[in-house]
């Protein structure tokens, strides 16, 4: 507690709680702190000039002590000077510090996406079953997470049915969005999958507008024109272009919209952590997504496809696997974790930087065939994005 004090009136400006639990009476506060007054023929004791700020003992500073003897409690106060810069300079190292934690998870982030998206291309491409894949990456994590608060690696979450009930509108369109996705990496290019899916802030507004009714500013659409029209750009000078998974980057693109609206009415004065709230969302996503994987693909698929890619790529194919799925949660953990340190501003900044950094290093690594204009495309949704998440405080 820091209040200040001020002379000709000798008063303390504060909460005088540790007096009213100690005296039955009203106690003032100059009862216990002489006169601050210039006497003749003596130096003042402090600076008259300056605003002083009384604050509880720390040790190791060199306060000005001041202290009452008489009857009953003694209380001890001591005093810096306004301009001593105590306060600020002691804040520069947090704020240091928190900036290089900030800094790191975002590098963590974007790394482990891009390493995510080259080994899931590198399944699907030779193991063709999105649905399992997409089982596998929620069931890895899970059981990652399972173990970890077994172990006492990660606090449990404290949860209750609500909490359950409440998430699990979440988790269904969670387990959309993310099987869709996947369908349509299967399907196409990694960066073309990333390009369209650039596109849910539109999807966003649309949804925000039409269904609940909100209101934006004029700049918001208006930066919607070059994400539709980047897309659009894209789609259609896409070389490798596939109607399946052109419609999965949509349809994921509006699953994750309607997951973000669900998570902010659900998850109101929950306190749960980000990485145990994405630990419970995958938990419950891959209870949803078992049985559909099973009726639309099946083991008997799996198996025949398992003996097939086996012998054509060989047991690295179980790496390749076990790689996509780990990164999978990790880099969804890591990104829900930032969310607890940063700004929704910040964080889209940061997905729309993600979405580069896949779309560049996939076209690199895959050697996927870009033709100038197509690349415009995608030049033009990504500043589009850029400019809505401006546009949108």
């Amino acid at each position: 507690m820091i209040s200040s004090l001020r002379q000709p009136v000798v008063g303390i400006s504060g909460s005088d709680l540790l007096l009213r639990q100690r005296h039955a009476t009203p106690v003032k506060a100059r009862s216990f702190l002489p006169s601050l007054a210039r006497k003749k023929g003596q130096g003042s004791l402090v600076s008259v000039h300056k605003p002083l700020h009384i604050a509880s003992s720390l040790g190791g500073r060199n306060f000005v002590s001041v202290k009452s003897k008489g009857k009953g409690d003694s209380v001890k106060c001591e005093a810096y000077e306004a301009d001593r810069s105590e306060v600020e300079s002691s804040n520069t190292p947090s704020e240091a510090s928190k900036k290089v934690k900030i800094g790191i998870y975002f590098a963590t982030w974007w790394a482990l996406n891009v390493v995510f998206n080259i080994y899931n291309k590198k399944v699907l491409n030779a193991y063709p079953f999105p649905w399992l894949t997409s089982t596998l990456s929620l069931a890895c994590g899970s059981l990652m997470m399972l173990i970890s608060w077994a172990t006492g690696i990660a606090e449990a979450p404290k949860t209750d049915p609500e909490f359950w009930k409440s998430l699990f509108p979440v988790a269904v369109a969670h387990t959309i969005g993310h099987v869709a996705a996947t369908v349509s990496m299967s399907k196409v290019a990694v960066s073309f999958t990333h390009i369209i899916k650039s596109g849910e802030p539109a999807f966003s507004v649309l949804v925000s507008r039409f269904l609940l009714g909100e209101t934006f500013p004029v700049p918001v659409y208006l930066s919607l024109l070059p994400i539709i029209g980047g897309c659009a750009l894209a789609a259609v000078t896409e070389l490798n272009f596939n109607m399946t998974g052109f419609m999965g980057a949509m349809i994921s693109n509006l699953a994750f919209v309607f997951r973000n609206i669900f998570s902010k009415k659900g998850m109101k004065g929950k306190s749960v952590s980000g990485m145990n709230y994405y630990a419970c969302l995958s938990i419950l996503s891959l209870a949803i997504l078992t049985p559909f994987a099973i009726a639309v693909e099946g083991p008997q698929m799996w198996i025949a496809g398992w003996k097939t890619s086996i012998s054509q790529i060989g047991n690295q194919l179980i790496w390749w696997i076990a790689a996509q799925s780990v990164f999978y949660h990790l880099y969804n953990q890591v990104s829900y974790m930032s969310l607890d340190e940063i700004s929704p501003l910040t964080f889209s900044i940061g997905n729309t930087m993600k979405r580069i950094s896949v779309i560049v290093s996939s076209i690199i690594i895959f050697h996927t065939p870009v033709q100038p204009v197509n690349a415009l495309g995608a030049a033009i949704a990504i500043l589009g994005t850029f400019l809505y998440s401006q546009a949108k405080q």
